[in-house]
């Protein structure tokens, strides 16, 4: 692994590009050399994650490339799966149970039933069961104080219990460790001295910040993933190394910015869901190109639907996320809305005798009945094979033939008076109405209109369902990128390395706050900085900060920080920023309260190399576009309609037809309804109104 501060922003002169994103079902890989891009779809295997990503690697040239960025739901699946290491759990005596009652919150569809449990409490499936989950007789004060010295003899007889439990790993979080760590720091020597060389992670390093639970499950993660992650990487590391990759290896974290490998494996907790996070990176590059600013990204794959949004160019992001409900990490994350409504959701009917689709999926095994592999329930991709939206001998760019007569027995077979039109056209309207709301839901959360939004359609399923949408949802237009079947990968192309620091602080911003704020963004700019020998480039500084009115309990996160020394009206402009920011993500403003930092947050950006779009070719004069098929479309309407289907290769900048109308590329179909019409943007983006 070459070091960082070598790369510059842009693809120009960069050589090769790899981007992967590791899948549950495939592995998608994208190159980007000399303004061309090429793709690889490889099986991902469970049992050597590596092994499919190396394969990718190495049928796109991986020797010639000079940057390899990665980003995988493997420690994800993990958490889900519950296919854990055995770690142990430390905390201060009479507090080890946090990790069972969490945020004692419900969600909504829970809040009256007595029968609901969290995921991971120890009625269910717990990240660390009861017996490993130990008390150490210590505690801290708010304020930095020692209250009660720790007991080093109680802690050495806990640890001995874990010893005989032969535990993978520990978590420390004591009460109170981020105003000072120095118990923190004595037990995690004497974890060393008892057990030898296991994993252990200590939430003052971790996750320095106020509020122990989400501290606490971030240090349990934290663990969780060196364990699952780290080999992975050095295996990862040294496959690429034998295929003469020497270039720089990077993995995406959960706002699917970069971390260079050496530095991902000392905070791996950062790397859980990196994958999704990098549609909607790879959606607002895009969007700096074509000049849409404003975009309601929306990723339809096989088995779910992820939704998130871009203002201003902007992902919107959190300084948290939940692996599960109630499940917190804290770490910047883009806020990403999960819908269970994908190309495999599930055609039922429930106990009312209503057309349901979804949340459950077919996957990809058995997969839709069509796949011919055993499915017995129709999914929304045998219902596009039914209206004919999807060719059965071109699925995945012909190397998968479905079966349209499965597809008709799964509907067929479904117990309801319904005539078989209205199975399939019913099946098709419910898939699109579930997505509408998520949509409208994730909108009036954010306070934002769709009728200022573009949406931005990609996944395998994306653009053949999301056109449909701007007969219910009135978005400003529908677009459908390059590959979008892969633009997930292309997104990890389309970011840069960033490191991270933060510090809780309670201090109310007023003409008193200059000398605290001054020194803590000080010392964090030094921390990090440190870790570079000074070799960062063209490195950036980004200052922001979480605060909250004083007396909320919920902190508006990520506010920015004017540069510079920090005076007085820095103060008063972070104030100022403060008001503009939960008016944007809240719709109201409070300028009469006075604003309370929660935590400081320092981070350092390192540019690096991105994919660049290319300008496609415009069409000859007096050369027409032709389609190379005519079918007919059933079950849409009352009638069957014709409609013609273009290869996507034949288009060029500044084609204009009108629907029902289907394009065709490798890895995803778009289909546009009739009443519509599609231009052909300058980058090849599929523009939809």
């Amino acid at each position: 692994m070459s070091g960082m501060g070598e790369q510059s922003a842009g693809s120009e002169g960069a050589g090769r590009l790899l981007g992967v994103d590791v899948g549950g079902t495939f592995t998608d890989v994208v190159s980007v050399v000399d303004g061309r891009i090429e793709v690889a779809k490889v099986p991902t295997r469970p049992e050597s994650v590596e092994e499919s990503v190396l394969e990718g690697a190495r049928v796109l040239h991986v020797d010639e490339a000079s940057l390899f960025n990665h980003a995988s739901t493997h420690g994800l699946n993990a958490f889900l799966t519950r296919r854990l290491p055995k770690v142990a759990f430390l905390t201060t005596e009479g507090h080890r149970d946090m990790l069972d009652m969490g945020l004692v919150m419900r969600p909504l569809n829970a809040v009256a039933d007595a029968r609901w449990r969290r995921n991971f409490s120890d009625a269910m499936f717990p990240l660390v069961p009861r017996y490993l989950r130990r008390g150490i007789s210590e505690r801290m004060m708010a304020t930095g104080e020692v209250h009660s010295p720790l007991d080093r003899e109680q802690a050495i007889a806990q640890l001995r219990v874990l010893a005989r439990c032969h535990v993978d790993g520990v978590a420390i979080c004591l009460l109170h460790g981020y105003t000072n760590n120095e118990h923190e720091v004595a037990l995690r020597e004497l974890v060393r001295q008892e057990l030898g060389d296991v994993s252990c992670s200590i939430s003052s390093e971790v996750s320095p910040l106020i509020k122990e639970y989400a501290r606490a499950t971030t240090t349990v993660a934290d663990v969780v993933m060196k364990l699952v992650y780290n080999e992975y990487i050095d295996r990862l590391d040294k496959g690429l190394s034998g295929l003469g990759f020497s270039g720089q290896l990077n993995f995406a974290d959960s706002a699917a910015t970069l971390v260079a490998a050496e530095h991902a494996k000392e905070e791996p907790f950062r790397l859980a869901i990196g994958g999704p996070a990098a549609g909607t990176t790879a959606s607002a590059h895009l969007g700096r190109f074509i000049d849409e600013q404003d975009l309601i990204c929306i990723d339809v794959g096989g088995t779910s639907c992820d939704l998130s949004l871009v203002t201003g160019g902007q992902p919107y992001v959190n300084s948290t996320f939940q692996l599960e409900w109630d499940m917190a990490i804290n770490s910047p994350s883009t806020e990403i809305t999960t819908l269970g409504a994908g190309g495999g959701s599930v055609v039922a009917i429930n106990e009312l005798g209503e057309v349901t689709v979804g949340p459950e999926s077919a996957g990809a095994d058995p997969g839709p009945a069509c796949y011919g592999r055993g499915g017995t329930q129709p999914a929304v991709t045998d219902a596009a094979i039914m209206i004919g939206i999807l060719d059965a001998d071109r699925f995945l760019g012909g190397e998968m033939q479905l079966q349209p007569e499965l597809s008709k027995a799964a509907f067929e077979a479904l117990d309801t008076g319904l005539s078989l039109e209205d199975r399939v056209r019913s099946a098709w309207l419910v898939c699109l109405t579930n997505i509408a709301e998520g949509l409208f839901s994730v909108a009036m959360r954010r306070g934002v209109d769709p009728r200022d939004y573009s949406l931005m359609a990609f996944g395998a399923a994306g653009p053949m369902l999301l056109p449909s949408l701007l007969d219910v949802a009135h978005v400003q237009r529908v677009i459908v990128p390059p590959y979008p079947g892969l633009f997930s990968a292309l997104g990890l192309l389309s970011a840069d390395q960033v490191y991270s620091a933060s510090r809780s602080r309670t201090t109310v911003l007023d003409d008193d706050a200059v000398e605290e704020v001054a020194s803590t963004l000080a010392e964090m700019e030094e921390s990090l900085l440190g870790r570079f020998a000074g070799d960062t480039g063209d490195a950036q500084i980004v200052r922001r900060f979480d605060g909250k009115l004083i007396g909320q309990s919920w902190n508006t996160p990520l506010v920015p920080i004017p540069d510079g020394p920090v005076t007085a009206a820095t103060i008063a402009q972070m104030v100022a920023n403060f008001h503009d920011e939960y008016e944007n993500r809240n719709g109201n403003r409070f300028e009469a309260l006075p604003v309370q930092v929660a935590t400081l947050r320092v981070q350092i950006v390192i540019p690096s190399p991105k994919v660049a779009y290319p300008p496609i070719a415009t069409r000859a004069d007096g050369e027409t576009l032709t389609p190379f098929n005519t079918k007919t479309l059933r079950y849409l309407g009352i009638d069957d309609v014709p409609c013609h289907e273009y290869s996507r290769d034949d288009l060029r900048a500044g084609d204009e037809l009108d629907g029902p109308a289907i394009i065709s590329e490798g890895l995803s179909t778009t289909f546009v309804p009739a009443n519509h019409s599609l231009q052909v943007g300058t980058y090849g983006e599929l523009i939809i109104t």
